[in-house]
């Protein structure tokens, strides 16, 4: 299996004169590129820097982000994505953490930051050291098992965890996103979703195929549309939250989508009511996975066709996994049961950074424990069912808010829910639920509880239902809902 810098050697070669990569104003050809990323090889030997030395990536999505890959990929450095969102002491933290010789990024970004160490700022001195180093390079020899990046957690529990991923990771997390995307020699990839996360798998798609990539900076539900029927972007990445905010908005016109083959949703679950609205909005456009930054986007895929008739399922294994449903005790479960997901394969983690303990608690025999409880069909259709942390107790019974939030999303003024379990002296936990309303309509609490008892077992309703503008959210637009536990507790107590 090659590594990230020799696909995109090899697509070089084939299509030197094609564009690579669009930004803004900017477009640089395949030779261009190369000969960028070969430039910043060469300033990474002016550095002294040894194969295998991090370097932290800290900028909002821009051109530089695509470069940099290959650039880092032929050194041999391994690359640390920052999320451009965060505080600079969370940044701090994971530069310390990672041991970075080197950050690469935009200056406001990083001034904030405690560094002792080379930065590169993007912009002209970024531009600089590509023209003082043109025409050089230095290379390192790589191999499909070198770690390639070190990203991140979002550490909704304590500190983030650094996972290494090394380049047969990426190779197989790219291979199967073109699997389920159904990519071809024509496509024409946008990113519009952090180039520090998820989208970061897709553009490795580039490299298979000689695709051009077109990198945007912002997502305002209104305009975007048209830059992707500008554009004629084919294949994009966006997170359910971006989705739901598009096709909600009051001008939004379906037919702006019509050069977009697969929309690969993925991210955070989607409800599957809110899922039907988009399908019945756009049509058989999208391509959900399930991952983690433990196994990149592809534990599961579910292709567009099927989508519609299984829109409470995350789709079948992909091909760079085995998967598992295991009980408490680690045995496997019967098919249909309720279990923890485990993943096996080329897809997962490399383990945790300078992390021994979590990595073995998390990589036991090689399986990934993911942490999240599911259920597999007869015909291997993986259904996720919520996070083992989430699962709430009351009276001794198991309730998967998952399940509530499902039956809440099916009413027609309601744009998402988040349901939380709380302490409660005589059952150990109750149920409340968090509702945005879309703007649409007024949302009545009491037709909420109805919609629950049509739909639920009384146990199962919740005891109190706040609607609120908006939930908290990473940012990655996942809810937190030790976040709005924390806040719950805070005003009611």
């Amino acid at each position: 299996m090659s590594t990230i810098g020799q696909l995109a050697l090899k697509s070089a070669r084939a299509y030197p004169d094609k564009i690579a990569v669009k930004f803004k104003n900017r477009a640089i050809s395949y030779a261009e590129l190369m000969e960028r990323a070969y430039a910043l090889t060469a300033y990474f030997k002016s550095l002294n820097l040894q194969k295998g030395e991090r370097v932290g990536i800290l900028m909002s999505n821009r051109l530089e982000h695509i470069e940099l890959d290959v650039a880092v990929s032929l050194y041999g450095l391994i690359k640390v994505p920052l999320n451009y969102r965060l505080h600079p002491k969370e940044h701090n933290y994971q530069v310390k953490d990672s041991g970075m010789s080197l950050i690469i990024g935009e200056k406001s970004l990083i001034d904030p930051m405690q560094i002792d160490f080379p930065i590169l700022n993007c912009g002209e001195p970024y531009e600089q050291v590509v023209k003082q180093f043109k025409g050089q390079s230095h290379e390192n020899e790589v191999d499909e098992n070198d770690t390639m990046a070190i990203m991140y957690t979002s550490g909704t529990t304590g500190n983030p965890k650094g996972v290494m991923l090394s380049h047969r990771n990426m190779v197989s997390g790219a291979l199967s996103l073109a699997m389920a995307c159904e990519v071809d020699y024509k496509d024409m990839l946008g990113h519009v979703a952090p180039l520090t996360h998820g989208a970061n798998f897709l553009s490795h798609v580039a490299w298979l195929y000689g695709l051009t990539q077109v990198v945007y900076d912002k997502f305002e539900p209104e305009q975007f549309v048209h830059l992707l029927e500008r554009d004629r972007i084919s294949i994009i990445f966006l997170v359910p939250t971006m989705v739901n905010l598009m096709i909600q908005h009051e001008q939004f016109n379906p037919q702006k989508l019509r050069t977009i083959k697969s929309i690969n949703m993925a991210g955070s679950p989607i409800a599957a009511a809110k899922l039907q609205e988009a399908l019945d909005k756009v049509g058989t456009k999208f391509v959900e996975t399930y991952g983690q930054v433990e196994g990149p986007m592809c534990i599961s895929m579910m292709p567009r066709e099927d989508l519609p008739s299984r829109l409470d399922s995350c789709g079948r294994v992909g091909p760079f996994v085995d998967v598992k449903i295991v009980d408490a005790e680690g045995n496997e479960c019967p098919v249909g049961e309720i279990g923890e997901i485990t993943a096996k394969g080329p897809l997962i983690m490399q383990g945790y950074w300078n992390n021994e303990k979590a990595t073995a608690e998390t990589l036991r025999d090689g399986w990934l424990h993911t942490g999240d409880l599911g259920k597999l069909d007869e015909h291997g259709y993986l259904y996720i069912v919520d996070r083992k942390k989430e699962v709430i107790i009351s009276g001794g019974v198991n309730i998967y808010p998952r399940e509530v939030e499902e039956v809440l999303n099916k009413h027609e003024f309601v744009k998402e829910t988040c349901v939380i379990g709380i302490p409660d002296d005589k059952w150990g936990e109750s149920i409340v639920a968090y509702v945005v309303p879309n703007g649409r309509g007024e949302i009545e609490k009491d037709a909420l509880i109805e919609l629950c008892q049509q739909h639920l077992a009384s146990f199962k309703k919740p005891k109190e239902i706040f609607v609120v503008e908006s939930l908290p959210k990473s940012s990655y637009g996942k809810i937190l809902k030790r976040e709005l536990v924390k806040m719950h507790m805070e005003v009611t107590q």
